[in-house]
């Protein structure tokens, strides 16, 4: 098989387009791929090592100044050159840029970029995107929603472009009565109704609006955030200014997301936009209702009514509403909701099929494109 170096910022933080890097290389090697995954910045962490037991290599740049570290350039075109692999795909602005203008000075076969966010950037990023489009073979996108966005921008040619939906590991993500058990013993929650949420503690995520809205819930209802970020302060202000202080935990950076959704009732979302939000499609997998605001992203993979409930964007009362209803339904109705949203998940979303897709991709531009080139071959 083909030797595939996957390009990635850093994988020391852990967020959408990392966990599916790591899905994908792990799953790649599985299926008799050589895989490599080169960093820019930082060792790597426990991901690095997870990696590893996994047959996939792990090279780290060292990039301390970002793209202006002229040593990074310079150890990428050298491994570049003396690995020669097939197939380059990044993930990631800084990560594309570089393996665009690395193809230059490091001929390949195959050069991929896969987009993640809605979120289009600044007029840089615009630029850096339209500037260095003729040294790509393929653009991938992660959802309809992702590909819009970077389309109406002019970031990329709409003949380029390819929606590739990630994938979710179902053996994994799936519901577990004795873990839920487990730990709300020790949380102490018997009849309350516990909401998790998952996500950067970032402005895109609109924690304010979440807190807003279970403050308008019964106090039966109790909310756990998984995440770290910037605005903990601020929100943890807003906590005690609500008098919510007994209702939310928060988690910080939780590696074990899996057991408190496993632990949950439903799943709550307040982002103002989203590529594929897979904190959502994790815990459809584990077979949570979700409530979520009705952005671009994720009504790509909430069936409303079926697998949870939408509501708009930045208000408080309509998520509320939402987070009640789900909250007043009796335990066959949510169960019921909750299985619909796994079903779809398997149906849509599973690891295999994402991983599937990405080999007929692979397949198919090696095909058109036999030997290096310095250009994308049109």
């Amino acid at each position: 098989m083909a030797h595939i170096a996957i390009l990635i910022p850093g994988l020391n933080r852990i967020g959408g387009a990392e966990q599916q890097v790591i899905l994908l290389s792990l799953g790649l090697v599985r299926r008799c791929w050589r895989v490599t995954v080169i960093a820019l910045s930082g060792d790597g962490g426990a991901a690095a090592s997870q990696l590893a037991s996994g047959g996939v290599g792990f090279v780290r740049l060292e990039m301390r100044k970002g793209l202006a570290d002229p040593r990074g350039w310079l150890r990428l075109r050298r491994w570049l050159q003396c690995e020669k692999p097939e197939i380059l795909h990044a993930h990631l602005p800084h990560a594309a840029w570089m393996a665009r203008w690395s193809r230059l000075g490091a001929p390949c076969r195959v050069l991929i970029d896969t987009l993640h966010s809605s979120s289009t950037g600044a007029a840089m990023r615009h630029a850096g995107y339209r500037l260095s489009d003729w040294l790509t073979d393929r653009v991938t996108a992660v959802s309809e929603a992702v590909a819009e966005t970077h389309r109406t921008a002019k970031m990329v040619r709409p003949d380029k472009l390819l929606v590739l939906a990630n994938g979710i590991d179902l053996e994994r993500w799936r519901p577990h009565l004795e873990a839920r058990e487990e730990l709300r013993e020790q949380l102490g929650l018997k009849d309350e109704f516990l909401w998790v949420a998952v996500g950067r503690l970032d402005a895109v995520k609109n924690y304010p609006v979440l807190l807003r809205a279970l403050a308008r819930t019964p106090e039966s209802g109790h909310l756990a955030i998984a995440g770290s970020g910037p605005l903990e302060e601020d929100l943890r202000r807003q906590v005690r200014g609500l008098n919510l202080g007994n209702r939310v935990r928060f988690l910080g950076f939780e590696p074990d997301v899996l057991r408190w959704l496993q632990a949950a009732d439903g799943f709550v979302l307040a982002s103002r936009w989203e590529g594929l939000p897979l904190a959502v499609l994790e815990a459809s997998a584990c077979a949570l209702p979700v409530a979520a605001t009705d952005v671009a992203g994720t009504r790509e993979v909430v069936l409303p009514g079926q697998t949870g409930l939408l509501s708009a964007s930045g208000d408080a009362t309509a998520l509320s509403e939402s987070m009640m209803q789900i909250m007043q339904m009796n335990s066959s109705e949510r169960a019921r909701m909750g299985g619909c949203g796994r079903a779809f998940v398997a149906e849509r979303f599973s690891l295999g099929s994402a991983l599937d897709r990405w080999e007929t991709l692979y397949a198919a531009l090696l095909q058109q494109n036999p030997i290096p080139r310095r250009i994308a071959h049109f």
